[in-house]
Parts: C-alpha cells; sequence; structure tokens
C-alpha cells in the first residue's frame, strides 16, 4: 500500500514558517501520542534548530498508557519537554504555563539581565495535519481564535494569538514533508486521519490495522468483533458479518466494513492502542 500526499498549500507553509522561525522563543508540537515518532514532522528539527522544545503528547487518552510513559521519557531524553494532554477535555492543559516558563528559563533570565521585563514567551504552534492543533489553542485560551475541524488542513495560514502577558502563540497551518521513505508510516497517517481518507484504500488500511492488532492486541478484535481469523482478509469479512455489513444481493459490503473499522480506532471504541513504540523508533 503506497500512500503519499503533500497539497501545494503546504509548500507555501512551509515558507512562512522559515520566516517566522526568528520571531519565537519556542517551539510547542503536537503529535498524536499513538504515533508520537510517524506524526512528527522530520522538518521541524532543522526548522526549529537552538529553539525551546516542549512536545504535547495529544490524544493521550486514546493511546496505551504504558506507551504514553515510554514515548515522554524517549523526548525527554533527546532534550524535549513533554506533557500529556487531551485538547478536548483540557486534560493536562493546566500543567502547561509552568512548563513553558520552566523551558524559557534561560531567555527569561537573559532578558531579566538586560532590564527587559515582562516581554511574553513568543511560541510556535506546529504539527501535522489533524493532530489538534486548533482545539488546543481553542481550550487554552478559552475560547474559539483557531479553526478546528475534523479533518486534515483546516488552519490556512499563521495567526498570532494573544493568551495572556506572558505567552503569545502563533498557530501554523499542518505541513506533513514531500514523500513518505517508510510506508509504515504512512499507513500509520492515514489510521489517525492525518492524510485525505479521499485518496486511500480503505480495505487495503483495515486489512492493515487488523494485522496490527492481530499481532499487538488480539484480545480487541475478538473481544470487539468476536474475530477468530487468521489473516487479515478473513477477519475484515468477519467483521462485515458482524456488523452486517451488506450490500445488495446479500454480498459482504467490506469497504463499510473497513470504514467501520477504522472510525472505531479513530474513535477510541476499541480501546486505547498505541501503533509504534520508542523500541520501533
Amino acid at each position: 500500500m503506497n500512500i503519499q500526499w503533500y497539497p501545494g498549500h503546504m509548500t507555501k507553509a512551509k515558507r512562512a514558517m522559515k520566516e517566522d522561525i526568528k520571531l519565537i522563543d519556542l517551539i510547542i508540537e503536537l503529535v498524536d501520542a499513538r504515533v508520537p515518532l510517524s506524526s512528527r514532522n522530520p522538518d521541524i528539527d532543522d526548522l526549529g534548530a537552538g529553539k525551546a522544545r516542549l512536545i504535547l503528547l495529544n490524544k493521550s487518552d486514546l493511546a496505551d498508557e504504558r506507551c504514553n510513559s515510554a514515548w515522554a521519557a524517549y523526548f525527554e531524553e533527546k532534550g524535549c519537554h513533554v506533557v500529556k494532554v487531551n485538547s478536548k477535555s483540557g486534560a493536562g492543559l493546566k500543567s502547561i504555563n509552568g512548563v513553558v516558563l520552566e523551558a524559557c528559563k534561560e531567555k527569561i533570565e537573559r532578558d531579566r539581565r538586560r532590564g527587559i521585563l515582562n516581554r511574553p514567551v513568543r511560541a510556535m504552534v506546529v504539527g501535522i495535519p489533524n493532530v489538534g492543533k486548533s482545539t488546543f489553542i481553542n481550550s487554552f485560551a478559552g475560547k474559539a481564535c483557531a479553526k478546528t475541524g475534523n479533518k486534515p488542513g483546516v488552519t490556512k495560514g499563521n495567526q498570532w494569538i494573544r493568551l495572556n502577558k506572558s505567552l503569545e502563540l502563533l498557530d501554523t497551518p499542518g505541513i506533513l514533508w514531500p514523500r513518505f521513505e517508510d510506508q509504515t508510516v504512512g499507513i500509520r497517517l492515514a489510521l489517525i486521519g492525518s492524510i485525505n481518507d479521499e485518496i486511500l484504500n480503505k480495505e487495503e488500511l483495515a486489512m492493515e490495522l487488523i494485522r496490527f492488532l492481530m499481532k499487538s492486541y488480539p484480545h480487541v478484535l475478538s473481544e470487539r468483533y468476536e474475530l477468530s481469523a487468521e489473516d487479515p482478509l478473513e477477519g475484515l469479512m468477519q467483521i462485515a458479518k458482524a456488523r452486517a455489513c451488506l450490500a445488495r444481493g446479500g454480498e459482504l459490503d467490506l469497504n463499510r466494513a473497513a470504514n467501520l473499522l477504522i472510525e472505531d480506532f479513530r474513535s477510541g471504541k476499541l480501546g486505547r492502542l498505541t501503533l509504534e513504540t520508542p523500541q520501533q523508533s
């Protein structure tokens, strides 16, 4: 299964980000806790070299908690500050201000020595499409100041948002990178909704998910769908039967079953699942 998706506006967004990076003190990077490494744009490390870094493990409520802790330790070892959050419910957001001050304490102390007091920390919020940046900003600010949507690419341009006297955020569009060298990354991003669904073969994608679940979380399939198959295609057929996904003439509607399985995963109905571990990085 080969997945590539890089709309033209992303090139423009990356250029704008390069220009704005010199204005900021801190990069707040949202990643999807179910795929923390795959949902990181590798270009951000180059663009943000020398800047303080804060990684938010967003949607952490949907991810395996043991893996959340392992990923937090992984990123902290690389010099990043890390907070586990759920932007929709607001869980974890109250601790962010303190972590921002900790991440930028050298900058704040440098300003103080120069006689510059109370200059707000300027933070750029980055992340690939559909990791929840706009939802995070709206929840963090306590008002709807950034557009939100459940499809990739809602934010089209950079915009400054003043949260309080000590922190300003620069919201940026979600950008991917031009080519996925490892197709496993493309598959993981497709599963969390960061790739436009309209270009995907949902049946193939669902079978990739079944293959992963059979290996890593086999109980999920048996408990939710009473599935006992030994291969992904048979598994998808059993899900279609279990959920009465039928086309005209009583034939199994595998595309409908695939959509159902993928949506069950995205919404957390399959339980707390993580698709990659630090050991695989």
